[in-house]
């Protein structure tokens, strides 16, 4: 499954850290509306942020799942190649699943 998922976390990061960057020159200043809409930036990239985190992990738990089944099923029928790609997608998934938990 391909995805953007990194490119939403970097995005959401990017807008998280603007956003607060806006709204601490509105505190320095006293300007309301680039606090709240420093605020609002902020939120808007935590919520980016968070979906593609859980993008990237549901898409971990595919990998891991799909990569297990193949594995036991090489391993069942005897194709060693199967079980080994089986065991590389498991072993991805779970990396995946761990760099976005």
């Amino acid at each position: 499954m391909s995805s953007d998922n990194s490119a939403d976390k970097t995005t959401g990061q990017y807008h998280s850290m603007k956003g607060t960057a806006v709204e601490a020159i509105g505190n320095l200043t006293g300007a309301q509306s680039w606090q709240d809409s420093g605020k609002q930036e902020h939120a808007q990239g935590e919520a980016q942020y968070k979906a593609g985190q859980a993008q990237g992990y549901a898409e971990g738990t595919m990998d891991r799942l799909g990569g297990k089944k193949d594995a036991v099923v090489g391993a069942v029928t005897g194709d060693r190649t199967q079980e080994a790609s089986g065991n590389v997608r498991k072993d991805k998934g779970q990396a995946q699943q761990s760099i976005n938990s």
